[in-house]
């Protein structure tokens, strides 16, 4: 993996932990990138939407893996949701100050050491 100067952080925000838990599953095998944190909102319309929570991962990798596992990612969703349920973003660059806020999520992914 690249180093923080040259990583990019990719954010994939869906409607529904299966879908993002597929989704992600396909972008990792189509890129070598690294998840560092899972969070879960509730979506605008609240107990009225048609899945009540909105999961966020966020992962880093090489600018172009992350480009890569977002349009996998995105595509993958978009098999189980509409397109206004999926939202990707891809911040570039010096990464190296954000890494403690990407890591940060209701469910954090730990090493193997540290499980």
């Amino acid at each position: 993996m690249s180093t923080l100067n040259e990583q990019a952080a990719g954010i994939l925000e869906v409607l529904g932990f299966s879908v993002a838990m597929v989704a992600m599953d396909q972008a990792a095998k189509a890129a070598d990138i690294k998840i560092l944190a899972i969070d879960v909102n509730n979506p605008l319309a609240g107990d009225k939407a048609k899945i009540p929570n909105v999961f966020i991962v966020k992962f880093i990798g090489s600018i172009d893996h992350v480009s890569t596992a977002l349009q996998v990612a995105k595509d993958t969703a978009l098999k189980y949701l509409d397109e206004k349920d999926i939202s990707t973003h891809m911040i570039s660059g010096n990464i190296q100050e954000m890494k403690s806020m990407l890591s940060k999520g209701k469910v954090s992914i730990k090493t193997k050491e540290e499980i």
